[in-house]
């Protein structure tokens, strides 16, 4: 058989190949030799043919052979070309996508649905589900409470959409006595309540283009604790929610104690992960992260399958799925997709 390279079109015996052996290392965890590929592809070929291709897709760099087996595993370009071309996903039926909108039900906090899908991935993959936190400034604002604290610090307590409560300190430009502090609520709340987070922004900054002269005390203040309080937080660390880390234990290939201290450290640290998840914010549908795909070398031989959950159009934010490379992308991608559609359905306010 005439080689190929990994720019080349794989022909149909190879890829049949190739998804049969991706196939069998996912369920197994073992090498795979070419007897056992033979028998699992159903091809009527000789043992030197499969042989011959089992070394043309080890040459384009799709599979390669550990040191200690015969066998041969797939690299990241091989589970690239896998999940790209040859996968055949398996669809959520209508009953476990009925469980999954039951059990993300919006009954409390946004903070606690984002809870619930972590765990909710973390349990029907076996693998670690994560879940970044809704948009700071996403929602309908309700009422605003601000409590004096010291050195010009000041407690903003808002109520959103009809559930979530968020608390921010904010630093002022001089102290506010408890009294003033209950006249800007009052005032904002009266003014802005009903009106979504993000056009109460663009009002404030209208506010303060104007001529500041001409604006009563009462205004002035207004806008020098509200602009801190509506600022734009693209610039602010987000936060997730990470369930089911030690499932990670139980895959030989992340079972180094030295390796698993390090991604746990990665996910404690969050600040690479969170770089790796804003990268999906933008894109639609879902997104797989392969081992050295991420550009991060603690996810080397761990993949993570994401998707953002938006609510009216708007990203709210991203979830998904970490696991080794070797995890079962049929499964994990409809429910990483199902989930997001699920949960942006459940952070809607108007729904």
């Amino acid at each position: 058989m005439a080689g190929f390279s990994g720019e080349t079109r794989l022909n149909a015996r190879a890829q049949r190949l190739l998804k049969a052996l991706v196939e069998l290392y996912i369920r197994s965890g073992q090498p795979v030799g070419s007897r056992t590929l033979a028998r699992e592809a159903g091809l009527d070929v000789s043992p030197a043919t499969i042989r011959n291709v089992m070394a043309d897709l080890e040459d384009a760099g799709f599979i390669c052979s550990p040191h200690t087996s015969a066998g041969r595993v797939p690299t990241d370009l091989g589970y690239r070309f896998f999940v790209d071309s040859l996968l055949t996903v398996q669809p959520l039926t209508e009953m476990d996508i009925d469980r999954l909108r039951v059990q993300l039900e919006r009954d409390g906090a946004a903070t606690e649905l984002v809870d619930k899908a972590s765990s909710l991935l973390s349990g029907l993959t076996r693998l670690a589900g994560v879940v970044t936190l809704p948009r700071r400034n996403y929602g309908t604002l309700r009422h605003v409470e601000f409590l004096p604290l010291s050195e010009g610090r000041v407690l903003a307590i808002l109520v959103l959409n009809e559930h979530d409560v968020q608390n921010r300190v904010i630093q002022t430009e001089r102290e506010y006595s408890a009294a003033e502090l209950q006249q800007l609520s009052n005032f904002l709340s009266s003014e802005f309540a009903g009106r979504e987070v993000g056009s109460v922004r663009e009002l404030l900054l209208a506010q303060m283009n104007a001529d500041r002269e001409q604006m009563d005390s009462l205004m002035r203040s207004v806008i020098d604790v509200a602009q801190r309080l509506f600022a734009d937080d693209t610039d602010d660390d987000e936060d997730y929610v990470i369930a089911g880390e030690t499932n990670l234990m139980t895959f030989s290939e992340l079972s180094d104690v030295d390796k698993l201290k390090e991604l746990f450290d990665a996910f404690e640290r969050k600040r690479d992960l969170l770089h790796l998840l804003d990268r999906c914010l933008s894109a639609d549908g879902v997104q797989i992260f392969i081992g050295e795909e991420s550009g991060y070398e603690i996810f080397d031989g761990v993949s993570l399958v994401t998707s953002s959950y938006r609510a009216e159009g708007e990203v709210l934010g991203v979830l998904g799925v970490i696991g080794p490379t070797r995890m079962d992308y049929d499964r994990v991608i409809p429910i990483v997709d199902v989930t997001a559609r699920l949960l942006g359905h459940a952070l809607n306010p108007n729904h």
